[in-house]
């Protein structure tokens, strides 16, 4: 357990809390949404009821299917989030090169784009930089930013990124010239930032006209999550599995593929393409395998959600 200090220090040096009023994605009025239930600032494991720390409200918007925190716990430093050793972060396999990675996404978004070599692409919230590679050896001229340090750091050492094409800094406060580029990918960063919507936007004004998006974020259809959330229930509490705003892996909101249609009405944009990710499932049981699986890939409750976003073209 966690000792009330510990709580108080959490509180008091870790986070401010800030009332959402409205989702992100679609601006609907947080008072008339869904309490989803309630989420702790650590693993909840089978049994929340004994376990203490900070416990935020999770709401699930009833326009747009978004799931967030209201109030919204923000760090007083971004890098207690992400200042992390990068070997902490991830296992030691994903520091070497896999000449497959990201190649689904290149293969989707030279089709979308009848890509020609040279077109100008940018990775946001770039990791290790093994994206902002894949790219290049694909044919694109490639940027990126990354809000880590260690991150930026590691990209730079081990992977060989050019330090003059991975900027450091957050999605606030990175600047590129409007209209610079031909695709931008938000491969599993949305989640992790506290204006998704305003992310998007700014994205959207550094993205040429008939450009695309790519963006991989959790799904808030995700099957496995209503099972637990079932059994919480089951056993008599308000938690939920969803989110993890205060603990790795920092994530802030779920997304459903209406959030984004709701959004584009806001935006300017329009869904080119999409796609539901099972992704694995260490949590099922083996001999429940094949059939959870069929079910999630059957009827879109995979765990990841995969959206391309086109600029509307004036």
């Amino acid at each position: 357990m966690e000792s009330s200090d510990g709580v108080l220090d959490k509180i008091n040096n870790g986070y401010g809390f800030e009332e959402v009023l409205a989702c992100n994605m679609c601006g609907y009025d947080t008072a008339k949404s869904k309490v989803h239930g309630i989420r702790l600032d650590s693993s909840q494991g089978f049994n929340p009821r004994g376990k203490t720390g900070v416990a935020v409200t999770l709401i699930y918007c009833k326009r747009c299917g978004l799931i967030y925190a209201s109030p919204l716990p923000v760090p007083f430093d971004i890098q207690q989030h992400y200042g992390i050793a990068p070997d902490e972060y991830w296992n030691p396999e994903y520091f070497s090169r896999d000449p497959l990675y990201f190649s689904e996404e290149i293969i989707k978004a030279k089709e979308l784009l009848e890509f020609s070599p040279g077109m100008k692409a940018l990775d946001i919230g770039a990791g290790l930089g093994k994206c902002m590679l894949a790219l290049s050896d694909a044919g694109f001229d490639v940027d990126g930013f990354e809000p880590s340090v260690t991150f930026r750091e590691k990209a730079i050492s081990e992977l060989g990124v050019d330090p003059s094409r991975l900027k450091l800094g957050m999605m606030e406060d990175i600047e590129y010239p409007p209209n610079s580029f031909d695709f931008i990918t938000f491969g599993a960063v949305l989640e992790h930032l506290y204006n998704p919507d305003e992310a998007i936007r700014k994205a959207l004004s550094w993205l040429k006209e008939g450009g695309v998006i790519q963006i991989e974020v959790p799904s808030s259809d995700w099957f496995i999550a209503k099972v637990v959330n079932s059994f919480y229930r089951a056993i008599g509490t308000i938690f939920v599995t969803n989110l993890s705003p205060m603990h790795e892996p920092y994530h802030l909101y779920e997304f459903s593929l209406n959030s984004f249609k709701k959004n584009a009405d806001i935006n300017n944009y329009e869904i080119a393409h999409y796609q539901y990710y099972v992704c694995r499932q260490p949590h099922i049981p083996q001999i429940l395998q094949p059939l959870f699986r069929w079910y999630m890939a059957k009827f879109n409750k995979g765990m990841q959600l995969k959206v391309w976003l086109r600029k509307k073209i004036l």
